[in-house]
């Protein structure tokens, strides 16, 4: 077998050139030295690396995978759940109306569904932007005098999950920081974790129905600030803000020059009698990044279309932002075909009857929650003016031997088969959330049980650690 020798030589600008072919050296100079170094290979037509050889399996996680966690998952998936099994179990804790079969979605939305797949038109890739007549089809949905949009201005996304990712990543660095309302969607906290971006957690006011604390807010902001994010309304707390605040909320941006995500998927579920506000629609020079999708008003979470309407009526974010959420839905290549082939329809044709329908009910469901806790000792239900939930607060000093949401909302499970999600996945102890899009026979049989399990519990004298010694 015969040897070869190579030299190679690598120039200022990183480029490797090949200079000798069967050891003749076709360089009248630069021989060893001068940046070349010779490489000795078998028969080989690729260059050996010098100590590539690895000794052993190592194989580890990303930083970015290390960083990724949902606090939901994290908290919940830690509880010992152990249901009575003298009870059947309750679950409202999962955000998807869709569980019980109670809610189901129009059937107009599973026609245009039906005709797209028939179509067989929607089989292949879109542009990662979504179909153009799609993105009209939302921009001509949305579209209002005080805030018009086009279709360059909407961005289809799998699920608004993937819309608050793009989002935060575009306008965010690792090193940066963004604000997040506490209590909040834990997601925001676990994208931007992930890529390396700070959170700071401005406080929410239960008593104000979760109205935002203003001076608290400002005080979080720095030059590192990229992004106020924005919940309205809200999930876990329901609660919908009036324009007043939301133009107290704008003031503050403006003043700070911060851009908006406004977190918007629940905007159309909204309790009859209650106003919405969209927030661009308020604002005259914060830029502002909506982000909504299908999941909720129509009741199809799992068909996973979201969208970004872009707000910028003064040109703030310029065509660099909006190539960068045109590069970043490249990494996955766009929403559902099939989805984006049925939404013209599914945004025309779907009836009022049923949007007024499926807020009618999560309103009395959310009336008779609150209503029957609002008698329990120990709890202080706060009720919603929209969206699917309901916070209800737990004077934990009152319930000896139960450290804190978590516990609490453990034992219900263990005592009464009721799951109700712990609020400290939102940052926000000793509160629970309860979903209110189960059956309302079911709602009036679970808030038994709290009522129940409170009485078993609770002690009408405030109890510290040093009577529990005793």
């Amino acid at each position: 077998m015969t040897s070869k020798s190579y030299l190679v030589q690598m120039n200022v600008n990183g480029v490797i050139g090949n200079n000798v072919v069967n050891g003749k050296n076709l360089t009248s100079k630069g021989v060893r030295g001068n940046g070349f170094h010779q490489v000795s290979v078998n028969n080989s037509k690729y260059p050996a690396k010098v100590n590539s050889r690895r000794q052993r399996w190592d194989v580890r996680p990303s930083e970015m995978a290390n960083k990724t966690c949902n606090p939901i998952r994290d908290i919940v998936d830690g509880m010992k759940l152990t249901p009575n099994p003298e009870k059947a179990m309750i679950a409202l804790s999962i955000g998807d109306p869709t569980v019980f079969g109670n809610l189901p979605t129009d059937a107009c939305v599973l026609q245009a569904l039906k005709e797209a797949v028939e179509s067989q038109r929607y089989n292949g890739y879109a542009p990662s932007i979504g179909y153009q007549k799609s993105r009209e089809a939302v921009a001509n949905y949305y579209n209002s005098p005080l805030a018009p949009l086009e279709a360059k201005d909407v961005v289809l996304t799998s699920g608004c999950s993937q819309a608050i990712e793009l989002c935060i990543s575009v306008l965010s660095n690792p090193g940066d920081n963004i604000l997040i309302p506490r209590p909040g969607f834990s997601l925001y906290k676990t994208i931007a974790v992930s890529i390396g971006v700070h959170v700071k957690l401005y406080n929410l006011l239960p008593e104000r129905s979760w109205e935002v604390d203003l001076e608290h807010l400002e005080s979080l902001v720095d030059e590192k600030t990229t992004c106020l994010v924005l919940t309205n309304p809200s999930n876990p707390c329901g609660s919908v803000f009036n324009k007043e605040h939301l133009e107290g909320i704008l003031k503050l941006a403006s003043k700070h020059c911060l851009p908006i995500l406004a977190d918007e998927i629940y905007g159309d579920m909204v309790f009859p009698g209650c106003t919405y506000n969209s927030l661009a629609t308020l604002s005259s020079d914060v830029p502002i990044l909506s982000c909504g999708g299908l999941a909720k008003r129509w009741l199809v979470p799992g068909w996973r279309m979201g969208w970004i309407l872009i707000h910028d009526r003064n040109n703030v974010f310029g065509t660099e932002i909006r190539q960068g959420l045109v590069k970043l839905t490249q990494l996955i290549l766009g929403a559902c075909t099939l989805v984006q082939g049925a939404l013209e329809s599914i945004l025309q044709n779907t009836p009022q009857h049923f949007y007024d329908s499926t807020t009618s009910f999560l309103k009395a469901n959310a009336e008779i929650c609150f209503n029957e806790l609002s008698t329990v000792p120990g709890l202080t239900p706060i009720m919603p003016s929209g969206a699917m939930y309901i916070m209800v607060g737990i004077d934990i000093d009152h319930f000896p031997g139960i450290d804190n949401d978590v516990d609490f909302t453990e034992r219900l499970v263990t005592e009464q088969s009721v799951f109700c999600l712990p609020t400290t996945a939102f940052d926000f102890p000793n509160y629970f959330r309860i979903v209110v899009t189960v059956p309302a026979e079911m709602m009036v049989e679970a808030c038994g049980r709290i009522r129940e399990f409170c009485l078993q519990h609770y002690q009408p004298h405030r109890v510290d650690s040093s009577e529990l010694d005793q």
